[in-house]
C-alpha cells in the first residue's frame, strides 16, 4: 500500500494504517504523507518507511512506483486527504493502473464523482470507499436478516448520526480536524451533511437494499460565522414505499458518535448502535425481544465471516474499518493471482457508494435551499 495524506497530526490517517495493518494482508511500502515535502518526509521517517519511498507529492508518487518492476511497486494507493484533495490523486492512481482506498466522501463535486466511477469502469481496477461502518459483524447480520425476508417488508426506516463536537465554533481555535470540515473550499457544499449524514444514508442503504428516490431536507447552521450546515433533519421516500427520517447533528451537546439505526418490517423492527456495536435488537411483533450478539450462536455467514474474536469480547470501530481493507485485500490478491475470491469478501463500499453519496450530499442541500422541499434522488 502507498497513502496519499496522512501526515503527522492526522487522525484518520493512523486510523487507515492501523486497519490496513491488522490482518497481516497489507504493508505500507510507500507513501506522500502531506502537501509539505518535509513534513511527508518526517511522516515516512516516523513509520520507519526506506527514505528513497516517502514522495514529497502523490504525483512523483505514483510517476516513481510506476516505474518500478511490478513485484516491487506498490499494489494500490490508500487516499486519506481532505475531500477536495480526493479526486486528483484518484484518477491518477487509476490511470497509471493502480488500484485505490478512499476516504469517504468520494470527491469534492458530483462532477469529480461521476467521472471517477467511469474511469473505474473503464479500467476494471478494485476501488473501495471507507464506510467503515458497515463493516460491524451486526450491521451485517441485520442486512443478511433484511435480504433474508426475517423481518418482512420494510415500511419504515430511521437513521441518526448525533455528535456534539461542533457545538462550539473550535474551527477558530487552531483545530485542525474542524477547521477542514467547516471550510467549503475543503469539504465542498455540506459540512454535517457531507461529513456524517453520508454515512447514515449508506447505512440505511446498505442494511436494507433499498435506494432513496425523494427528499425533503431541513439544514441549518446554528452556530454563528459557521460557513457550512452543522444540523440537518430529512424526510425520505424509498424505493418499493417505504418511507424514513434521517437526521445528522454535530451540534447536539454532549453526542459522541451515537450512529444508529432502526428499521421496521411487517414481522418485526431492528435496531442498531455503533456505540453498542455487539448487540442487534430484534423486536418480534408476536414474540419477545431478542437480542442477537456478535459470536453468538449461529448467524448468518456474512456476519460469522466478518467476526474476529469469540463473543463477549468487544469489537469496535477499527475492528470494522479492518474489515473492509482485509475484504479489499482478499480480493486484490485474487486478482493478482488470477483467482476468483470468496463471494463473502466482495461486501465492501465501492466507487457506486460513493456516488450515491455524492448524489444524496448534492440532493440534501438542494432541498434544503428550495421552497418546494422534496427533490429526487
Amino acid at each position: 500500500m502507498g497513502m496519499v495524506g496522512g501526515g503527522r497530526g492526522a487522525f484518520i490517517g493512523a486510523v487507515h494504517r492501523m486497519a490496513a495493518a491488522l490482518d497481516g494482508e497489507i504493508e505500507l511500502v510507500c507513501g506522500a504523507f502531506s502537501s509539505n515535502p518535509e513534513k511527508s518526509r518526517l511522516s515516512g521517517e516516523d513509520l520507519c518507511l526506506d527514505p528513497k519511498r516517502i514522495y514529497g507529492s502523490y504525483k512523483e508518487m505514483i510517476q516513481k512506483e510506476k516505474r518500478l518492476p511490478e513485484n516491487k511497486r506498490m499494489d494500490f494507493v490508500a487516499i486519506v486527504t481532505p475531500n477536495h484533495m480526493h479526486y486528483p490523486p484518484a484518477k491518477m492512481a487509476l490511470e497509471n493502473g493502480f488500484h485505490v482506498v478512499c476516504d469517504k466522501p468520494l470527491c469534492f463535486t458530483m462532477k469529480e464523482a461521476l467521472a471517477l466511477e467511469k474511469l473505474v469502469e473503464e479500467t476494471g481496477l478494485l476501488f473501495a470507499l471507507t464506510h467503515n461502518y458497515t463493516g460491524y459483524p451486526m450491521v451485517k447480520q441485520a442486512r443478511a436478516m433484511v435480504k433474508n425476508g426475517d423481518i418482512g417488508e420494510i415500511r419504515k426506516i430511521v437513521v441518526e448520526y448525533p455528535q456534539g463536537w461542533l457545538t462550539n465554533k473550535v474551527e477558530d481555535t487552531g483545530y485542525k480536524q474542524a477547521e477542514w470540515r467547516t471550510d467549503p473550499t475543503k469539504s465542498g457544499i455540506a459540512g454535517a451533511m457531507g461529513d456524517i449524514g453520508t454515512h447514515a444514508e449508506n447505512l440505511a442503504e446498505y442494511i436494507t437494499g433499498l435506494k432513496i428516490s425523494e427528499m425533503c431536507a431541513d439544514i441549518s447552521t446554528f452556530v454563528p460565522g459557521r460557513l457550512l450546515d452543522d444540523d440537518g433533519n430529512v424526510l425520505l421516500h424509498f424505493e418499493g414505499g417505504a418511507k424514513g427520517i434521517l437526521h445528522a447533528s454535530q451540534i447536539s451537546a454532549g453526542e459522541e458518535n451515537d450512529l444508529n439505526i432502526r428499521i421496521y418490517g411487517t414481522k418485526a423492527g431492528l435496531k442498531w448502535s455503533q456505540m453498542e456495536p455487539n448487540s442487534l435488537i430484534v423486536k418480534w411483533l408476536d414474540k419477545p425481544t431478542e437480542v442477537i450478539r456478535t459470536g453468538v450462536g449461529k448467524l448468518y455467514p456474512a456476519a460469522t465471516a466478518h467476526t474476529r474474536i469469540p463473543g463477549g469480547h468487544p469489537e469496535g470501530y477499527l475492528e470494522a474499518f479492518a474489515n473492509i481493507y482485509r475484504n479489499f485485500a482478499i480480493c486484490l490478491r485474487a486478482r493478482l493471482d488470477g483467482k476468483q475470491a470468496d463471494a463473502v469478501y466482495h461486501d465492501y463500499p465501492t466507487v457506486r457508494d460513493g456516488v450515491r453519496g455524492m448524489k444524496f450530499i448534492e440532493k440534501v442541500i438542494a432541498s434544503g435551499k428550495s421552497k418546494a422541499k422534496w427533490v429526487s434522488m
